[in-house]
């Protein structure tokens, strides 16, 4: 039976990105024959400039049909100008509120060949494994009402709603408590609970959900701590589940102690397991087109959706490891180079990876 696996490219070094991701993808398809199904859409910028909107309502609905989905990046500044409510960013919020994917799985893993490439003392950062569970479909990103109005005197306010449920909170919750049951059975749930109603319901549900997960420890952690803590011994976490707001930024600063954003992947999960897999990065469109993107990140994205999406464990650890052999060999990307490696372009590097595979 074949699995369909729809690709959205995107924009600034999206295509280039994705583009090596799916030749990994097709040749673990032949090796494992995998019976994976591939579709085409445009995302963002590029569904802008064809449909004049960030992502079209067919595109959604083929979506539904997928098992699983492959995402570039979206953005760029040639539509930072254009309405906001059809900027690049919206067709994002938008798959991912169509689609229920609440769960975004962020590791911030630190290959040991890479230790050198972050910029925290190796002592600090090696062994590095964290897994950062984020709610994606509530919050201060959803929340309504929002907008920017005019008051009474003539000044303008910018407004937005930082809102969730219990039954939001409960979802997330489990997922990373389960996900916690697969690591070192450490949750560490993050909020502001000593400012935000919102986050008080937050650490209320998470204490109240613990007692069903006796194997696993909970602790409680305020934001600004843990952003503090990330960087200070991030070794002491082993899962940090927290809402929308708080899990991208925190995210993205984990992602610099493994050396470089490029190097990391990340799912994002509905109730019946469909998900969409994504590098953590952006579009960089300072860097598009000059073919010296890190396709990495994107690869091991690939790596993701055959494991928890697609259950094809043997093709993900296979990926897995050409990339592990890569670094081995010393070869790196612009991001991650260091003294005594060598620098090589996006084409090499997915060439390489092919090339390791078994």
């Amino acid at each position: 039976m074949s699995k369909k696996v729809m690709i959205l490219p995107g924009d600034g070094i999206g295509p280039e990105i994705v583009e090596q991701a799916c030749r990994v993808l097709e040749s673990v398809n032949t090796k494992f024959n995998l019976g994976l199904e591939f579709v085409e859409e445009l995302i963002g910028g590029a569904s802008i400039d064809a449909h004049g909107e960030p992502l079209t309502d067919a595109a959604v609905e083929r979506a539904r049909g997928c098992d699983a989905i492959l995402l570039g990046a979206v953005g760029g500044p040639k539509w930072d100008t254009i309405d906001r409510a059809i900027r690049p960013e919206r067709g994002l919020l938008k798959i991912r509120s169509q689609l229920g994917l609440y769960a975004n799985l962020r590791p911030a893993l630190l290959y040991p060949q890479l230790v050198e490439a972050s910029s925290l003392k190796p002592e600090v950062v090696s062994g590095l494994d964290i897994l950062i569970v984020r709610e994606l479909t509530g919050g201060i990103y959803f929340g309504e009402p929002r907008g920017i109005r005019t008051l009474e005197n003539g000044e303008r306010e910018g407004f937005n709603t930082y809102k969730y449920s219990e039954s939001e909170i409960e979802r997330i919750g489990r997922t990373a408590f389960e996900m916690a049951r697969k690591r070192d059975k450490k949750v560490c749930s993050v909020d502001k609970a000593n400012v935000l109603e919102a986050t008080i319901l937050w650490r209320e549900v998470m204490d109240r959900l613990a007692p069903e997960y006796p194997d696993v420890e909970l602790s409680h952690m305020y934001v600004d701590n843990a952003a503090m803590q990330l960087v200070r011994a991030p070794k002491q976490f082993d899962v940090l589940v927290t809402g929308n707001m708080f899990g991208d930024i925190l995210s993205d600063a984990a992602a610099m102690l493994t050396g470089s954003i490029g190097m990391l992947p990340s799912a994002s999960l509905n109730e019946q397991g469909q998900g969409m897999y994504e590098p953590c990065h952006g579009s960089a469109p300072d860097i598009a087109g000059q073919g010296i993107a890190n396709p990495l990140a994107t690869i091991l994205s690939a790596s993701m959706m055959l494991r928890y999406s697609l259950a094809e464990t043997e093709a993900a650890d296979a990926i897995d490891a050409a990339v592990g052999k890569v670094l081995d060999q010393g070869l790196r990307t612009a991001d991650i180079v260091t003294d005594g490696t060598e620098k090589v372009g996006t084409q090499a590097m997915g060439d390489a990876v092919l090339k390791a595979l078994p």
